[in-house]
């Protein structure tokens, strides 16, 4: 069976757009603890490039790798649908 990765999906070169409210918001949210820990594996200059990516938009790495999650997850359901 041929994988497939996102990368080379269509969707993947749009840009992304973060609003600071939502941010926030998540923000807030991942502190009530009503997340169920996963585990991804990375490559380190990804958890680096994460990491500093972060440190510019002055929030932790963990929570904007959940936001290309839930973007990425929201432009390939819109797809799918």
């Amino acid at each position: 069976m041929a994988k497939s990765y996102v990368k080379s999906q269509k969707e993947y070169d749009e840009p992304s757009e973060f609003d600071e409210k939502k941010i926030l918001e998540a923000l807030k949210k991942s502190s009530k603890g009503n997340k169920k820990p996963t585990s991804v594996a990375l490559d380190e200059q990804t958890i680096e490039d994460l990491k500093k990516l972060a440190t510019k938009m002055e929030i932790p790495y963990q929570v904007l790798m959940r936001m290309f999650i839930l973007d990425g997850l929201r432009k390939m359901t819109k797809k799918a649908v």
